[in-house]
């Protein structure tokens, strides 16, 4: 289930120019390269940033004195492991807003303790932020504080325009919570923790010996480390999405069936009433990871997250016709502002970010800047939505 529809872009995905749309704020990308060897260029310099899971993380520093005091509810080991998180951040030259992230992720995953099971969602998650077993280091590495804090933080700062999104969202688009509001409640205790260690010598924000002035990578999750190809330039991807869908009209399926929720009115708890009208339509599109295809040829005109860090893609399709996709998450997300896509072409991977309840494409279709159902205007088109 999504919400309403853009209720204001808070980020977006962007490189070399910036731009003011009427729905917000959304770092536009503009194509500035030119010649096949500054985009060659390009392609090795991106594809270098980008961390293969598994790749050697820091060495972790040896623990200081465990804060005294308490903080929000929460002293001795769980300041201590704050320290931790903290120092990590630090190290990487976060700004205390990041840091702070940090520590309400893992109040809200942990408790500020490094747990050795995991959860029915996760049975092979374990440590502070509850890290799963593929992609974000040994088990040794995700039991230790600062190692385990020093990879979310590696994911955390591939985010772009994170400063712009709601901290749980942030926290979220790195943990794949179920609930994108579950942090919500930790974020001030995690300030008031924060306060406490900067009065505290063991909250020691100075850079440690290990990883001070190395650029010591960390072994990051999979779909973050791919989601570092989100600054690169337009047409250099490394992530290379492949299954497009044949197409033999000018339109075609953006993602499988069944339909999820129709557009229209619809009985919710939301958190503004506009959520109430469904803007477009939900199909389920093969579930988490499931392909989602380009509606018709066009450009990619943005890509962003919404108000509640829901990732969106729009297609300009000319003649006044966008199409909208949404709920990706940032490494799912295979075109960039400015690419040209043909009918059919695999564009992004289903996800569950921003409001949403599950894996789903929430689809839209924008004609002259109004959302229209979309149903009709594909069945138009020769399309039923919600095929198989």
């Amino acid at each position: 289930m999504s919400g309403g529809g853009d209720v204001g872009a808070a980020a977006a995905v962007g490189v070399a120019a910036v731009v003011v749309v009427p729905v917000g704020l959304v770092v536009g990308l503009a194509m500035l390269m030119g010649g096949a060897q500054q985009q060659a260029e390009a392609a090795q310099a991106c594809a270098a940033r980008v961390v293969p899971a598994g790749a050697p993380g820091p060495s972790s520093p040896p623990p200081g004195p465990v804060p005294q005091g308490s903080a929000a509810g929460y002293s001795g080991v769980q300041l201590g492991i704050a320290a931790e998180i903290r120092r990590a951040g630090v190290d990487q030259g976060l700004s205390e807003r990041d840091q702070t992230i940090g520590v309400m992720a893992a109040m809200g995953e942990s408790g500020l303790r490094v747990l050795e099971f995991g959860d029915g969602a996760g049975p092979d998650s374990r440590g502070l932020f509850q890290q799963r077993a593929q992609g974000w280091g040994s088990l040794a590495d995700r039991m230790n504080p600062y190692i385990s804090s020093w990879n979310f933080f590696a994911a955390e700062k591939k985010i772009l325009g994170r400063d712009l999104i709601p901290p749980t969202k942030v926290a979220n688009l790195v943990q794949h919570n179920a609930d994108p509001y579950h942090y919500e409640p930790f974020w001030g205790p995690a300030g008031e923790v924060m306060e406490h260690l900067k009065v505290s010598a063991a909250g020691r924000p100075a850079p440690s010996a290990s990883t001070a002035g190395t650029g010591a990578p960390a072994a990051v999750a999979p779909d973050v480390a791919q989601a570092v190809a989100l600054d690169c330039p337009a047409g250099v991807d490394p992530a290379v999405a492949g299954g497009d869908l044949p197409v033999t009209g000018e339109w075609g399926q953006p993602g499988a069936g069944p339909v999820m929720s129709p557009y229209g009115r619809r009985n919710l708890t939301l958190p503004d009433a506009t959520g109430n009208w469904h803007t477009g339509l939900d199909l389920q599109a093969g579930g988490c990871k499931g392909p989602i295809y380009a509606a018709a040829a066009g450009t990619v005109s943005t890509v962003y997250a919404d108000s509640y860090g829901g990732w969106t893609v729009h297609l300009d399709h000319g003649a006044g016709v966008t199409t909208s996709y949404k709920h990706m998450y940032p490494a799912g997300i295979f075109v960039r502002v400015g690419n040209v896509v043909k009918a059919g072409q695999r564009i992004a991977e289903v996800g569950s970010s921003g409001f949403s309840t599950g894996c789903h494409l929430h689809f839209e279709v924008i004609v002259k800047g109004q959302k229209i159902n979309p149903s009709p205007f594909m069945a138009a088109r020769g399309v039923v939505l919600g095929a198989p």
